[in-house]
């Protein structure tokens, strides 16, 4: 993949439950030069989110097993820390983007990384 303008560095929460596709997405982020952290589902995020206040993104999928789906996730992470800057990525996504909290982002999969990298860097720490 190609390698994109870097950002100060940022920690990223990414929060998949499809183990190749978590890997495969923090790779990438890592090789753009942030540091990631990754979670299964809502759960294990909300215990990160606590550990490390440092997190500036979260990149969350919509459907997973656990507590909360990725929406839900994405309301309460909004509500609890209102910094965090938000990109919701889906497949399957069947609600309306009026569902999701104000000023995050939805990106449809399968997404070029030209895409996602637009949506981290224009709501980056340099944006």
């Amino acid at each position: 993949m190609a390698q994109f303008k870097p950002l100060k560095p940022a920690t990223i929460l990414v929060v998949e439950d499809e183990l190749l596709v978590q890997q495969d997405l923090a790779q990438w982020l890592r090789e753009q030069g942030l540091d990631v952290l990754t979670a299964d589902n809502a759960d294990q995020a909300i215990i990160l989110m606590d550990c490390y206040p440092e997190i500036a993104f979260l990149l969350t999928d919509i459907k997973m097993p656990g507590s909360m789906d990725g929406i839900r996730l994405a309301h309460y992470v909004a509500e609890r820390w209102p910094p965090i800057k938000i990109i919701v990525l889906s497949a399957l996504f069947k609600t309306r983007l009026s569902e999701l909290p104000q000023k995050s982002l939805f990106i449809p999969k399968p997404y070029e990384p030209e895409a996602l990298w637009g949506a981290i860097s224009s709501s980056g720490p340099d944006a």
